[in-house]
């Protein structure tokens, strides 16, 4: 794979009793240098992983996720995470 080195994974379930390692598994699959992961409610938005994941990438860093909801419980919060992630890595 050519982006071996640079992909950073998201994973996120909403309650302790889900599960996380098919996330991860996936995330591991696509080569993820490093995996944030979060189990918070979808009801607060409130993800420490993903704000740390938002202030780790740069430019040239590829974010996987496996699906899209686990960057933002509605589009508003989706656009909003997306927008973090571009100015992080100075895209305007």
């Amino acid at each position: 794979m050519s982006r071996t080195g640079n992909i950073l994974g998201c994973a996120r379930v909403s309650t302790p009793e889900q599960d996380l390692t098919g996330q991860v598994a996936r995330l591991k699959e696509a080569a993820a240098i490093r995996i944030f992961e979060d189990v918070v409610s979808g009801k607060h938005f409130d993800c420490p992983e993903l704000t740390a994941h938002l202030d780790h990438a740069r430019t040239g860093h590829s974010l996987v996720i496996k699906h899209l909801d686990r960057l933002g419980r509605s589009l508003k919060e989706l656009l909003e995470t997306v927008e973090d992630l571009m100015l992080n890595c100075g895209v305007s």
